[in-house]
Order: structure tokens, then sequence, then C-alpha cells
């Protein structure tokens, strides 16, 4: 069924980073097109501004197609094509079904320019979202458990040090990008951007060992990053590639610990206020979003337990899905609410916006995966609390540990699998990029562009590769075997 709410989308310049003194009201009316579906009569529109308009709002005209696009992209799935794959599992699949799949937003359906379209993952996710696979669903989180409680287990063997930290190891890593042949015209000079850990609580000693090109590194932006460019040759792909390695640990509080050392908030802290307040687009503390977190909480007024409610409430109540592209969405927390599942990104936000609607500090952290052999994406959050400091939150492992004796591990703790390179959503990367990101929220995989525009995901692919994660004393064993040698 065709409902405001699934149309509501990412439109306003200001929530893809860009700058504008005021709407134009012809930018007014292309948002609400974008609103109510009709992408092609939005187009028209902006395609039919003078030419004057065209040239000086080239950006935002840009960014506006471009979002439109990425809908349709991940919109792409007709019905007929949705069903036949349903159907290969559910053979006698009915409309009733289908109905209530889609009410239940277990199937995401939108209409664009009259058409019905499924989300690409629809299919997918429903496997994960329906209670008519619960069986499966129960087994996928059992093993994910088991998978952690062993990796905690043997972790735990070591002793803490004096920030908490365990286990340090040395990733070296390798991280390389290809832009497909003729993606741009040839002599085109291609802007690349790819992640770098910073230095944080549990990661230290960067140090970048090699590249195929002359490289830049980030100053000031929270997107940490290395920037290369390369002038593209025709009929020949565009490889970029830099290795690096890092020393990076686990680092957990448990939590009577936290309470033991808590003290009350210094609530003039300029920090304090930052981390309490909002971050638009992704980070608003409504009335209603007030209210919910009340209700989460209840009567308890400690900041740490509080904030295990919320992260329990979170864990209990949204299974993970596969995500659309945030670019497209308005409100993450609110889509969350709204469609009752996130990935490891969507219930992180919602986890900050909530954390901080009752006055406890949080903020963003991200980056990859970085179990050798497991190299993926992965987003998660950092809480303040007074007396302590500031300790790790992953909100998506809640979900798998929930409910078991690890249930409290994740809300203030990281196991050492995880590379930080992002300190915040939707910051201006450095050198500035000219055009809308592939990723406004997030940055991970990397960002392309040219003169022409910004390059998307179809147009190029990255690898992050751990070659060795080593501990610490081995490493320096090796060193002086080589000095001895």
């Amino acid at each position: 069924m065709k409902t405001t709410k699934t149309l509501i989308m990412f439109c306003a310049v200001a929530m893809v980073c860009l700058t504008a003194v005021a709407t134009p009201a012809w930018q007014a009316q292309v948002e609400q097109l974008m609103r109510q579906g009709e992408f092609k009569q939005a187009v028209r529109l902006m395609d039919r501004l003078p030419k004057a308009e065209r040239k000086a709002q080239a950006v935002v005209i840009d960014s506006l197609k471009t979002i439109m696009r990425r809908i349709e992209r991940d919109f792409s799935m007709t019905p007929e094509e949705g069903e036949r794959l349903i159907g290969e599992r559910v053979p006698n699949v009915t409309l009733e079904q289908l109905a209530r799949w889609k009410a239940a937003r277990q199937l995401e359906v939108m209409h664009i320019d009259g058409h019905e379209r499924w989300f690409r993952k629809s299919v997918r996710n429903l496997w994960l979202l329906a209670p008519e696979f619960k069986q499966s669903q129960d087994a996928d989180r059992k093993a994910s458990y088991e998978e952690k409680r062993q990796q905690f287990v043997e972790t735990m063997k070591a002793e803490a040090g004096p920030n908490f930290t365990r286990d340090w190891r040395q990733a070296d890593i390798t991280f390389s990008l290809d832009v497909e042949a003729d993606a741009v015209p040839a002599g085109e000079t291609l802007r690349v951007w790819m992640p770098i850990p910073y230095r944080n609580a549990r990661q230290r000693n960067i140090e970048i060992t090699w590249g195929n090109r002359a490289y830049h590194e980030s100053e000031g932006s929270k997107h940490h990053t290395i920037y290369m460019e390369a002038v593209a040759k025709k009929g020949e792909p565009t490889h970029f590639e830099y290795r690096f390695n890092f020393e990076i640990a686990e680092r957990h509080l448990a939590q009577q610990d936290i309470l033991t050392m808590l003290e009350p908030y210094d609530t003039n802290n300029p920090e304090y206020k930052e981390f309490t307040g909002n971050q638009a687009p992704h980070i608003i503390i409504t009335d209603e979003m007030r209210a919910l977190a009340r209700r989460i909480v209840g009567n308890e007024t400690n900041p740490v337990l509080q904030a295990q409610l919320v992260f329990d409430w979170i864990s209990k109540t949204f299974p993970w899905a596969g995500a659309r592209e945030y670019s497209t969405l308005e409100n993450i927390p609110q889509y969350v609410l709204d469609n009752n599942h996130g990935d490891c990104g969507q219930v992180t936000l919602l986890y900050i916006t909530l954390v901080r609607s009752l006055g406890i500090p949080a903020r963003w952290e991200s980056g990859w995966w970085i179990k050798p052999g497991e190299e993926n994406w992965h987003d998660w959050a950092e809480t303040y609390f007074e007396g302590v400091g500031w300790v790790y939150t992953d909100q998506s492992n809640g979900r798998s540990t929930y409910g078991t004796p690890m249930s409290t591990y994740y809300a203030t703790g990281m196991d050492l699998y995880r590379m930080a390179s992002n300190e915040a959503t939707g910051d201006e990367l450095e050198p500035k990029k000219t055009f809308i990101r592939s990723e406004t929220v997030d940055f991970q995989p990397g960002e392309v562009e040219w003169r022409g525009g910004n390059l998307f995901y179809d147009k190029w692919s990255s690898h992050l590769k751990v070659n060795s994660l080593i501990p610490i004393n081995e490493v320096q064993d090796q060193k002086i075997k080589k000095l001895i040698k």
C-alpha cells in the first residue's frame, strides 16, 4: 500500500552536506515530488529551470538526481521477481502472506512513478525478519553467540593493562581500490579517498608502509583518510593500493567497575553539551524520542543502568537486516522504529539518540571488522560516564549476546577485531569533495570522483585484507631475531 511513511526519503540539501542559504521554491517542489514517488516529474522540473539557475545550482541538482537514482537502484526488484524468489522457498505463498509481510515492513516496498518496486534486499531480509522463519533465525543467533563467547574466553586469558586494554596485537593491512576501465574519459583525473585508522584508546603506532601512488593523509576531518589521484587511461582500470600497520587491542570495562568509579555529570562542560545534543540529520532528540527513552528506563536514574536498559531494549527489539543506502534515508533512528529492524549503523544511531535524550553523552565510531578472512564494514558507539571516560558500545553485537552471560560485555566493551577510521558521521572529507558522497553518513569502502561528478559503487570496488594480526610480544621477538641476524 502506498503511504506517506514509505515515501519519506532523504531530500534536503542540508542533509547531504551541501551548503545553501535558503531553499529555492523549485527545490521545495522537487523534494515534495520525491516524497510522493514522482521522480520523472521531479527530473523534468529541474531540467526546465532557466539555464542560469541550472548552472548556479548544478551541485544541488546533481545531488537530488543522484538520490533518486540511488532509491531506484535500491528498489530495483519487481513484484514478479520478488514473488518468484519467495516461491523458491515458500512454494505456496499466498497474497495474504505477502500483504502481511508488507504491512509489517518485513518486505519493504515503494511506489515510484506509479509502479510498485521492492527493495533489492527485501527477500533476503524476509528470512531474517518474518516469524515464520524463527527456527533458522534462532540457529544463526546461537552460532553467532558461540563464536563471540569463545573469543571472549580466549581474550580474558590476558591480563588487563592500565587503560583496561588486553591482548595488544599488530595488524598488517592492505587496502586497494579499483576503478573500472573507461569509468571516466581518458586523461581525466580520478580523486580517491580511502580509510586509515586513527589513534585512540585501543589503536596506536599507526604507520603507512607503502603506497602505489603519492598520497596525502587527512587533517581535521572526523573521517580519517588516505587521498590519492591518478589520470585515467583508455581501456585500462585504475588501481590504488597502500599498506599500513598499527597496534590494536580489546578494551572492556566491567559494569560493576564503572558503577564504582561513576561521578555526577558536569553538565556545564562543552563536551557534555556537544554529545548530548542534536547532530542533524540522524541524531535528533524529539519529544517523542525522549518519551520513548523514559518508557524504556522507567524509574531507573543511574546513567550506567539506563544505558544498559536502552542497549538491551534495542538488542531484543530490532533484528539485523540488510540496509538501504544511508544517503536515501531522512532520519535513520526513525527508520529503525518505523520498520522494526536495522543494520549495525542504524541501531547504533538509534542507541546514540536515545541515550543522549536521557542526558548520557554518546558518539559514533566506525570502520572495519578485521578478523582475518572475515573482513567487513562495521559501526558502533562510545558512551561517556563521568569519572570513567569513554567506553565502547557495540549495539549490533548486543543482539546475539542478549539474555546470555555476555549481555553486558558489548554495552561497555569492544573486542580487538575492530579498526576505527571514523569518529563521527557525515563530516566533510579532506581534501574537500566537490560532489555528493556515495555514502553521506559513514565512510568505509572509500569515495571516488572526477570533475564530471561522483562515481558510485557500480563503477569501482575496494578491498581490505588483513595480512597478519600478531601478538605484540611475537612482533618484538621477530625484531630481535632480525637484529641478531
